[in-house]
C-alpha cells in the first residue's frame, strides 16, 4: 500500500502560483528527492506535506487517510517525522537528554519536570543513539559536537517518534562531503530496515543522485519530470530548464551537458 499520496496540490501567494497541480506518491522504505532551482516551489510543497502550510487545493494522504488539514503536531502523532536544514537540538543538554526529551514528548509527558524526567527512557535513548552511531557520545553536551554529529543526533530525535514518513529538509546542509555521504548512507539503511518512507529536498546533486531512488523536479511550481536518477539526468526538459536559455535558473551540480 502507498505510504504517502500527494494529490493535485496547489498554493499561491499574492497571485503567484508557488505550487500547481503537484501529485506524486511515496512507498514504504523509499527515498524520494524533490529538487529544483530557487523559487521552484520545493519548500512550499514540502511544507504542505509537513503541515506548516495549508494548500489552496488538493489533498495529502498518509496510509490512505487524509491529513490535508491536520496540524504538524497531529501529523507527528500519526507518524510523520521531520529534520530541518539547521539542526534543531538543545545544545546545552547532553546527547542522550535530547533524545530522552523527544521520547518524553512522544509519549505526551512533556508536562513532567525535567528534574524528574531526565532519567526516563534512558535505555531507549541509548538504543536510538546506537542506531545513528552516537551512543559513545551519549553524555557529551550537544554544544561540543561537530556539526555532522549534531545532524546524527537530530536523526535519532526524529526516530524517537517511530515515524512511518520522515521529511528531511536539506539534510546535508553545512556538512563536509564525507559527512554528507555517511549521513545519507545511514539514513538509507535505517529507511530500508524499518520501512520508513523518506521525502527530502537537497541542493547537492551528488547526494540526490547517489541516494534517491526517484527524483521529482519542480520548476515554477509544477513538476516537469519524475523518475530514476538516470532518467532525470537525461530528461530533455530538465536539461533545458537547468542549462538552457532560462538564465535565472540555477545550474545544479551534477547535471552536466552531454
Amino acid at each position: 500500500m502507498t505510504l504517502l499520496s500527494v494529490q493535485h496540490l496547489s498554493k499561491s501567494f499574492g497571485g503567484v502560483a508557488a505550487a500547481r497541480d503537484v501529485s506524486f506518491t511515496l512507498q514504504r522504505g523509499e527515498m524520494l528527492a524533490i529538487i529544483g532551482p530557487n523559487g521552484a516551489g520545493k519548500s512550499t510543497v514540502f511544507n504542505m506535506v509537513g503541515g506548516q502550510l495549508r494548500p489552496d487545493g488538493g489533498a495529502v494522504l498518509l496510509d490512505g487517510r487524509s491529513i490535508t488539514t491536520a496540524s504538524p503536531q497531529k501529523r507527528f502523532r500519526l507518524g510523520v517525522g521531520r529534520t530541518f536544514q539547521v539542526a534543531q537540538t538543545f545544545l546545552s543538554m547532553s546527547v542522550a537528554e535530547n533524545v530522552q526529551m523527544a521520547l518524553v514528548s512522544c509519549r505526551r509527558e512533556s508536562g513532567a519536570l525535567w528534574s524528574s524526567a531526565r532519567h526516563r527512557y534512558r535505555d531507549e535513548a541509548i538504543g536510538l543513539l546506537e542506531q545513528v552511531g552516537m551512543a559513545d557520545a551519549a553524555d557529551a553536551p550537544c554544544s561540543a559536537l561537530a556539526y555532522g554529529d549534531v545532524k546524527r543526533v537530530e536523526l535519532a530525535v526524529a526516530l524517537a517518534g517511530q515515524p512511518k514518513l520522515l521529511l528531511m529538509d536539506e539534510p546535508t546542509a553545512g556538512m563536509a562531503a564525507r559527512e554528507r555521504a555517511d549521513l545519507m548512507d545511514l539514513t538509507a539503511s535505517i529507511a530500508d530496515a524499518k520501512g520508513i518512507g523518506i521525502l527530502f529536498t537537497e541542493h547537492d546533486m551528488d547526494v540526490v543522485f547517489g541516494h534517491a531512488e526517484r527524483v521529482i523536479v519542480l520548476v515554477r511550481g509544477r513538476i516537469i519530470a519524475m523518475g530514476s536518477p538516470d532518467d532525470i539526468r537525461q530528461d530533455p526538459e530538465v536539461r533545458r530548464a537547468y542549462l538552457g536559455d532560462e538564465h535565472a535558473l540555477e545550474k545544479p551540480k551534477g547535471l552536466n551537458p552531454a
